[in-house]
């Protein structure tokens, strides 16, 4: 699901700003018209720049999609750092608000994630984001219920976020977000009241890797 998008680790001021006005001319079209209809020559009219620059930067509406998701995940993580370091929440409030914060996430880039989905089916399992996420959420599953699989339910929880489920969710279902978020606390909560470590049916406990015992390395 990711792309490189040209952007170098620092940039001068003026590019800095040439990109946000980049992206958020973007963000304005494809609100305005959808992405069927997205011009790079629009939106480098739109944000008050050369085509040349938006094709140097993006190189493709293709790059400039995936530079949209990218910077909207950048928005989601410095959110989420706010609120973790907001009267140190627990484990059970932070890994609520990262579950609600990517039902959002989800929600905002809906048709800019169908479209990355629809291009490379499997790739939302290679990127970066979802790395990130999986990383997260077992680390916070940890904390919450040592007891469980950690690796194996931050890949269930995430499972929720497949853009093609959440679409089919929202449009065939007719569920609201509130209730994508509703049913994330149902099983938050079921997670909070795991008690010992897991095991299998007469097997080891495993650890958060999703190995048994105490050695084992980690997924994700």
């Amino acid at each position: 699901m990711t792309a490189p998008t040209g952007r170098a680790p620092t940039e001068r001021a003026d590019a800095a700003r040439n990109r946000l006005r980049i992206l958020d001319a973007a963000r304005r079209r494809l609100a305005a018209d959808g992405f069927a209809e997205l011009s790079l020559d629009a939106v480098a009219k739109d944000a008050g720049v050369g085509v040349g620059t938006v094709y140097r930067r993006f190189r493709s509406k293709a790059g400039l999609v995936y530079a949209l998701i990218e910077d909207n995940e950048a928005r989601f993580q410095e959110e989420f750092a706010r609120h973790c370091a907001d009267d140190a929440p627990s484990a059970h409030d932070r890994l609520r608000a990262f579950l609600h914060g990517l039902a959002e996430l989800v929600e905002d880039n809906r048709e800019l994630l169908l479209l990355a989905e629809a291009s490379v089916p499997a790739g939302r399992y290679h990127s970066a984001p979802f790395r990130r996420h999986h990383e997260q959420i077992v680390g916070m599953l940890t904390e919450l219920a040592p007891g469980v699989d950690a690796a194996y339910v931050a890949d269930l929880l995430l499972m929720a976020f497949t853009p093609g489920l959440f679409d089919f969710q929202r449009t065939e279902r007719g569920w609201d977000v509130a209730r994508i978020k509703g049913g994330l606390d149902t099983v938050l909560a079921g997670l909070a009241e795991t008690g010992g470590p897991a095991r299998d049916a007469g097997g080891p406990a495993r650890d958060a890797g999703g190995t048994d015992g105490a050695g084992g390395g980690s997924e994700g």
